[in-house]
């Protein structure tokens, strides 16, 4: 198993609003959107991936933007249910694609703003072996800055019975599914987290 991070980023770092002091420890970040490209803060970088690659129509774009003042990665496009799809996602393989070993932590934080619609929050697992396969959690997205914490328990499995497993956590994706939609969503922080005490 290999650290989320290179040797050089092994420093503890903290996924915090500007200018608040850590009241615990233990919060690991993921992307803090500092890159300005599509390369995340832990040294993994974000793609596209959409239901054309089994058919589907739905249509998008990720790039790096800034939105009421945040640099952001934003999610925007067409989302169509023809054909059998319905879905856009911007995924971060972890660890190099191995599993990272997230059970020191309670879930994931992430700051997001968009255009009022759900997405859903996507986790994987390198005990998952078929596409499809995930564990799910669903946010809404408006049009203001929000920080948003997802417990690790309030994931769903979908198309899988194994349980969730937070020492082999190996993608996080931001997804835009399941029905026809315009999507706009942007990601201005991402990180895991632990509750004090």
């Amino acid at each position: 198993m290999r650290s989320l991070y290179q040797s050089a980023f092994d420093v503890v770092l903290l996924c915090l609003p500007a200018g608040i002091n850590p009241v615990y420890s233990g919060t690991v970040l993921i992307d803090d959107r500092s890159s300005g490209t599509l390369q995340s803060s832990s040294a993994g970088e974000w793609r596209l991936v959409t239901d054309r690659v089994m058919g589907g129509r739905s249509s998008g774009e990720l790039l790096a933007d800034h939105y009421l003042g945040n640099s952001c990665l934003r999610l925007r496009g067409l989302v169509s249910t023809a054909n059998n799809g319905g879905f856009l996602q911007m995924a971060l393989d972890l660890a190099g694609g191995e599993h990272y070993d997230a059970s020191a932590h309670d879930g994931i934080e992430l700051e997001v703003a968009g255009n009022g619609e759900h997405y859903n929050l996507q986790l994987r697992t390198s005990n998952l072996w078929l596409p499809r396969q995930s564990y799910r959690a669903r946010f809404n997205a408006g049009p203001q800055w929000r920080r948003i914490r997802i417990p690790f328990n309030e994931f769903e499995a979908y198309r899988t019975s194994s349980r969730f497993q937070a020492d082999k956590l190996n993608r996080i994706g931001v997804v835009a599914i399941g029905r026809d939609f315009k999507a706009d969503i942007c990601l201005a922080g991402l990180c895991l987290y632990r509750n004090a005490g």
